[in-house]
């Protein structure tokens, strides 16, 4: 390729990314269950081949079989948080008293220290709260929305997850007759990398929610805060979420806290579980049980976590990390690309990378003489 062709060629990316962006903005209620179940299809495959290679079912009853304990897992799940809320939602009067008196001892304590008279307080509360609720700044408002349209959205997951495990080979035959001959072995390659990473980094999850849930369940237990393992569920949960679910969750936790009186002692001893926990979890789970399936920069991470969310929400954040991953696969193994994988990742050896695009001699070639 001429360097001439270079900034074409960039400005097609960018571009088709642009592209890709607006369709996934304008069409997100429609790819977003897409997506999830492509991730669940790539993961259940190798229980479906389990069913079929070692029990000889049929390929029919083998993905409906894999499907349905996906089903039961999640609906598992989602029964015991709905109990919880429940049982939270029958103590709601008491809750509501305790966070009142907490409310108060607050105020007078600012009070006493800031010279903030209780009808300052006030004002400063029911503005900040206006502010808030205002359309544009409505977080609240959104993450519910998001929630709706998870729930909206999950009769077709399965559904999904279903007819892409069943049509599985059509499909990747398909693929195959999309592209020239001369590139089915990168294909092949792709396809090989991408399921690998999925099926790793989803398992990797799992272990890092078990972790993180036991953790946080165990020490809120210790320390006496109510709904413990509920609790310790929505952290493994949000956790999902780089970066932000952590603090979402240790503020959600830091609420229920002002269920019990007299607890500002206990509220500090939350914040230094949680400081704990995310601890453990950057430097020992995600490292050795996540972060080396899918190896992408803090920078790109985050940036990605953000447009996910702008996109769709909460399901956007959860989706960004894996879909960043099979776009690094794609961009490694496409020479035209691989500078864009280069970007996105952490620790790739520089010298590796010269030497995949074949760019070495180029970097030694003497200059020409002036």
């Amino acid at each position: 390729m001429t360097s001439s062709s270079k900034p074409v060629q960039t400005a097609a990316i960018l571009l088709s990314l642009a592209l890709v962006v607006l369709l996934l903005v304008v069409a997100k209620t429609i790819i977003s269950p897409i997506i999830i179940a492509v991730l669940f299809a790539i993961l259940l495959k190798p229980v479906v081949n389990f069913f079929t290679k070692r029990l000889h079912m049929p390929s029919l009853l083998a993905n409906l079989l894999a499907v349905f304990f996906l089903l039961i897992l999640t609906l598992g799940i989602l029964s015991f948080i709905s109990w919880q809320i429940m049982i939270i939602v029958h103590e709601w009067a008491g809750i509501k008293l305790n966070i009142a008196h907490q409310i108060n001892t607050v105020q007078i304590w600012i009070a006493e220290n800031f010279d903030i008279n209780f009808a300052e307080q006030d004002t400063y509360l029911s503005t900040a709260t206006d502010t808030a609720m205002q359309p544009e700044n409505d977080f609240i408002g959104k993450t519910l929305g998001s929630l709706t349209d998870v729930a909206l959205n999950s009769t077709l997951i399965p559904i999904y997850t279903f007819l892409l495990l069943y049509y599985n080979k059509m499909i990747v035959k398909g693929l195959y007759k999309m592209i020239a001959t001369d590139n089915h072995g990168t294909l092949a390659n792709i396809l090989l990398n991408v399921k690998m990473v999925v099926q790793s980094y989803i398992v990797g999850l799992l272990i890092q929610m078990l972790v993180v849930s036991s953790l946080t369940a165990g020490g809120l237990m210790l320390i006496g805060v109510e709904y413990a393992i509920f609790l310790g569920v929505i952290t493994a949960l949000l956790n999902l979420i780089p970066y932000i679910g952590i603090m979402m969750a240790t503020l959600i936790t830091l609420l229920a806290t002002l269920v019990t009186p007299n607890n500002l002692l206990m509220m500090l001893w939350v914040i230094i579980l949680a400081v704990a926990v995310q601890f453990i979890d950057n430097n020992i789970l995600v490292p050795r049980i996540v972060g080396n399936k899918v190896r992408l920069n803090a920078l790109v991470t985050i940036i990605g976590v953000v447009v996910g969310g702008s996109i769709a929400g909460v399901t956007g954040m959860f989706l960004a990390i894996p879909v960043l991953a099979i776009i690094k696969v794609i961009f490694d193994r496409i020479e035209s690309l691989a500078p864009w994988g280069y970007l996105m990742g952490s620790d790739i050896n520089e010298k590796d990378y010269w030497g995949k695009l074949n760019l070495e001699n180029l970097r030694n070639k003497p200059k020409p003489k002036e």
